[in-house]
């Protein structure tokens, strides 16, 4: 019989509130759990407001040591329900070093590891450089209960290298955690194009891996003062080894987008797709550097 592992993508607005958004969020992943997920992946920094669309140093006290309390909750949360739980999370490793870092939790409550985002952005109202260090993990891949996982954080999602080292390490179904939304200012004459660009490379690292992709993100407008704020475009969706979307979100709802995965498909696609096998790993010197003259 195929192997069948059922994620579930918690698609969720973050409010001003970081108990309530935690609260919110735990409701969300047993609310999963009853509906047969295996594994829960929640949103980029989902705890919190994206604060990042400020440069403003009070909100390196929104951080927290991981391992630490959110991650001891959702532990517990992880053995009540028997689920995977993948969280991200503001890190603070020591005085002056944060890091955008993802939990992995398995499903008897232990932590088996964590990712720190690798990509960092710094754009309009994107402003990450100010708050978080490069992660310094490398790219990862976790044997859970329910499969072998890996995970990477939104920026990430735009770099082929990141989903090819996850894969190598054996990923079958790769996790983004994501925060991504429009400009009002840009969205009539670039939001379709943006959200197009977006969905269509995570797909293509599906292909090019023969794995799943699997990216929840945030909905809702979040905008301090004297922006206009992002509005988040939702839409989070899990796609096949062939790159085919087999489940996706709504553009402005809370939900949990939920989809079956088959992890047999993933031996099938890289057996009959062999992109791997013909990797030309001899010729590819120059990789490791920043432009090639």
């Amino acid at each position: 019989m195929t192997k069948t592992t059922k994620i579930a993508l918690v698609q969720m607005q973050c409010g001003p509130e970081p108990e309530k958004n935690f609260a919110h969020a735990i409701e969300f992943i047993r609310d999963a759990a009853k509906q047969g997920a295996d594994i829960v992946c929640l949103p980029e920094l989902f705890r919190l407001q994206y604060f990042c669309q400020t440069e403003n140093h009070s909100n390196f006290a929104l951080a927290e040591e991981v391992p630490g309390r959110s991650t001891s909750v959702l532990g517990d949360i992880a053995r009540e329900t028997g689920v995977v739980i993948v969280a991200s999370l503001f890190e603070k490793r020591s005085a002056g070093v944060y890091h955008n870092t993802a939990a992995i939790i398995d499903t008897n409550g232990k932590l088996l590891g964590k990712y720190r985002k690798m990509h960092i952005p710094d754009d309009p109202l994107y402003h990450e450089k100010f708050y978080f260090t490069p992660g310094d993990l490398g790219f990862q891949a976790w044997a859970t209960a329910r499969g072998k996982i890996g995970v990477c954080v939104c920026w990430d999602q735009w770099y082929p290298e990141a989903a090819r080292l996850t894969a190598l390490r054996g990923a079958e179904i790769i996790f983004y955690p994501t925060a991504i939304g429009w400009h009002p200012s840009e969205k009539k004459e670039f939001g379709k194009a943006q959200h197009s660009a977006w969905e269509t490379i995570q797909r293509s690292h599906a292909i090019a891996n023969g794995c799943y992709v699997a990216v929840p993100n945030r909905v809702g407008h979040e905008a301090p003062a004297g922006s206009d704020g992002i509005e988040f475009w939702g839409q989070s969706f899990a796609c096949g080894p062939d790159g085919e979307i087999i489940t996706k979100g709504s553009i402005d709802r809370e939900e949990i987008v939920i989809a079956d995965i088959e992890l047999d498909r993933v031996n099938e696609q890289r057996t009959h797709w062999p992109f791997l096998r013909d990797r030309r790993v001899d010729a590819y010197i120059g990789l490791d550097q920043r432009m090639l003259d």
